[in-house]
């Protein structure tokens, strides 16, 4: 019972000196908490003595946990550019920085400088879309999901969409494109089989109710072997003959050329505009490389349609998503796609990568194991499934340590790597050359 005399008055206690800087409300919900466990842990003869600062240092510890920012920067050293679970495509800081300062000032995001009155906020992009990819008009969303369901709901709500089944998807956070269809209130009519889709299906399951042609990129998966799909731009044709709409959730569009054969399996945003596509939608911050949005694309009279829909209001975006959408865009239009960082590391050549390695091995090897070495890694964010690009690495071993130790010591500093055979890499392919002098630091820091 003599310890309980001890604790101090929560009151009193929180007037410390070294509170003083500190939110007095947090300090006190906190102080009350943490003096109740130590009662609570006298009680149960856990605590056989403490000193006032003991608390006060328990208090300032969960102060500081509570107030650090959950979302924090990381080094992906993963070799996977579009790492979903690392923030995707990352913002070149000159676009961001630009955005910015429309961000902190007034700016005419619905407001026509030209003609002094309200505007529209997707004109900001409209132009620099037409020019890029010769659609009539568009529109942006928050993301690709939101894209499909405002499409299928515009256009298909009580009617049928034709999909193949081989492309009925379900990808990252059990987004299935059958319940996305029955949310939006589209009838789903499937054809063909998993492995097999020909050009017949399409013609055969049109009807006085079919409303759409609908094609899904196959975004992290591939089916090989004895297999056929239909074209989008059959499915075009096809459309056009029969004065339905068609669609084609690309996913992961992409507009230049991309290293490797990889335009073998992503599809090509402008290859495909060149056929008047009805809609296409397709993802902002994935091979675009940057924010995350939904992008539409298409005939003028179909946008009008979905811009009426109740829904947009609900899935529009911000100002700064599109001030950091137009900045890209436009480098775009400049072929300055240098700036654009995504596409900066996948076309960054091999011999570049292995020179960076060799830097950060002569750094660190007086502690560390390590050694150079070829490999392979994947683009992610589901684009290019199962297509590896060639990448540089550089191993990593301390003392007799597992590989998952490693990981695990690594990662407490923010340092995000991947394992391969039961050995640490580092991957070249997603690290900033800017980064290398900070990765020599934890790594020293960690081992020494």
């Amino acid at each position: 019972m003599g310890l309980l005399k001890n604790l101090p008055k929560v009151d009193k206690f929180v007037n410390n000196k070294a509170f003083e800087e500190l939110s007095k409300q947090l300090i006190t919900s906190i102080s009350k908490d943490t003096i109740n466990q130590y009662r609570q842990d006298i009680l149960d003869e856990k605590i056989q003595d403490f000193t006032q600062d003991d608390i006060i240092n328990d208090v300032l510890k969960k102060y500081q946990d509570i107030t650090k920012p959950s979302l924090q920067k990381v080094i992906n050293a993963t070799g996977i550019i579009v790492h979903t679970n690392l923030g995707r495509s990352l913002i070149n800081p000159d676009s961001f920085d630009r955005a910015k300062k429309v961000a902190t000032s007034y700016n005419n995001l619905e407001y026509s400088l030209q003609e002094g009155k309200r505007g529209e906020r997707y004109e900001h992009i409209v132009s620099t879309l037409q020019a890029l990819t010769g659609c009539e008009d568009a529109v942006v969303v928050n993301n690709n999901a939101s894209a499909v369901f405002l499409i299928l709901n515009t256009f298909a709500k009580n009617k049928e969409v034709v999909v193949s089944r081989g492309e009925l998807v379900e990808i990252g956070g059990s987004f299935r494109v059958p319940e996305v269809m029955s949310q939006s209130g589209a009838k789903l009519k499937e054809i063909g089989t998993t492995n097999k889709t020909h050009l017949r299906d399409y013609e055969n399951a049109i009807d006085e109710d079919t409303s759409m042609l609908m094609k899904v990129h196959k975004s992290n998966y591939s089916i090989e072997g004895f297999t056929s799909e239909v074209s989008y731009e059959e499915i075009i044709k096809v459309a056009q003959e029969h004065d339905v709409i068609d669609y084609y959730d690309m996913g992961s569009g992409h507009m230049i050329d991309l290293p490797y054969n990889l335009d073998l399996s992503e599809p090509s945003l402008i290859k495909y505009m060149k056929h008047k596509p009805s809609l296409l939608s397709f993802s902002g911050d994935k091979l675009l490389g940057s924010v995350q949005a939904g992008i539409i694309v298409g005939k003028k009279e179909l946008i009008a349609k979905i811009k009426k829909n109740q829904l947009l209001r609900m899935l529009r975006v911000d100002k700064i998503t599109l001030a950091i959408l137009e900045d890209n865009l436009t480098s775009y239009l400049k072929g300055q796609t240098q700036d654009i960082p995504t596409l900066k590391m996948l076309h960054e050549d091999v011999k570049t990568l292995e020179q960076r390695a060799n830097t950060l091995k002569q750094s660190i090897e007086d502690i560390c194991k390590c050694e150079v070495i070829k490999t392979q890694s994947l683009i992610g964010g589901g684009t290019t499934p199962n297509k590896k690009i060639p990448t540089i690495a550089l191993t990593l071993e301390y003392k007799d340590y597992k590989a998952n130790k490693i990981e695990k010591l690594l990662r407490k500093q923010n340092l995000i790597i991947r394992i391969e055979n039961e050995k640490v890499l580092i991957d070249f392919r997603s690290i900033q050359e800017h980064e290398i002098k900070e990765i020599q630091e934890i790594i020293r820091g960690v081992f020494n």
